[in-house]
């Protein structure tokens, strides 16, 4: 068995979701975390995860939304927290990689949810973009763990995260010619790393110009595999092993 920790099962993505789920369990892939980046997206993943057992969510505003969101969206979000569906707090964070960003208003937002998931003793899922120093900074201020999502950061960036209690999630990026993440993870251990696709983004190698999916989380576990020279049974239990950790309501629905 395999777990997406985090991909984006919405409705602009894909034509037949259904057929998407359908693909995934095909492929051993047992449970999809979808991951919400605004208000629209979190009523939609709720709607859909009370429809399909596999999946779960994560409700959040993206750092992108930080111009555009309202307070009662994170309102909205803290409503809905009580559903067993909702295992945590994202995707959120800082992304300063667009001109035009708000660094001010990203900080602000990031740190009023990260005191709902302190508040509610919830995990977070960060999104953190060429804004490392500020990212630590801002999460050093709240008792909260969680998933640095798409990391791929230094070593010495890792180590940092995990000091403080972070997994780093890697995807198909790991497959890529040219990516040093797959190096750091070979220095650090993959006892510090959880698997996801970003589905539809980020496709692995050598599907790439194809749009993702999570079923390809078996392209990734089976590089890691090889890469590592790690049975790839190894691979899936210590990564499925640190969800089970990470995301606490998801162990007591296993």
């Amino acid at each position: 068995m395999l777990i997406d920790s985090h991909c984006h099962l919405f409705k602009e993505y894909y034509d037949n979701i259904d057929e998407i789920i359908k693909k995934a369990k095909d492929n051993d892939v047992k449970i999809m975390i979808s991951s919400a980046s605004s208000r629209k997206d979190c009523e939609e993943m709720l709607d859909f995860s009370n429809k399909h057992e596999e999946v779960y969510v994560t409700l959040g505003i993206h750092p992108e939304e930080a111009d555009n969101y309202q307070d009662e969206d994170l309102t909205f979000i803290e409503e809905n927290l009580n559903n067993p569906k909702v295992i945590a707090i994202g995707e959120i964070g800082l992304d300063y990689h667009y001109e035009g960003y708000n660094k001010e208003k990203q900080i602000d937002l990031f740190e009023k949810q990260l005191a709902i998931a302190e508040k509610y003793n919830l995990p977070v899922v960060v999104h953190s973009r060429e804004a490392t120093e500020d990212t630590i900074n801002t999460l050093k201020k709240f008792k909260v763990t969680g998933v640095i999502h798409s990391f791929s950061g230094s070593k010495e960036t890792a180590k940092i995260y995990i000091k403080m209690g972070f997994v780093l999630g890697i995807n198909g990026v790991v497959t890529f010619k040219n990516a040093h993440i797959k190096d750091v993870i070979k220095e650090i251990g993959i006892e510090y790393f959880i698997l996801e696709t970003d589905s539809p983004f980020l496709t692995p190698h050598p599907y790439r110009g194809t749009k993702n999916d999570p079923s390809y989380i078996n392209t990734i576990a089976e590089f890691l595999s090889q890469y590592l020279k790690i049975n790839n049974i190894i691979i899936a239990r210590i990564t499925n092993d640190n969800v089970f950790k990470v995301f606490n309501k998801l162990n007591k629905n296993k």
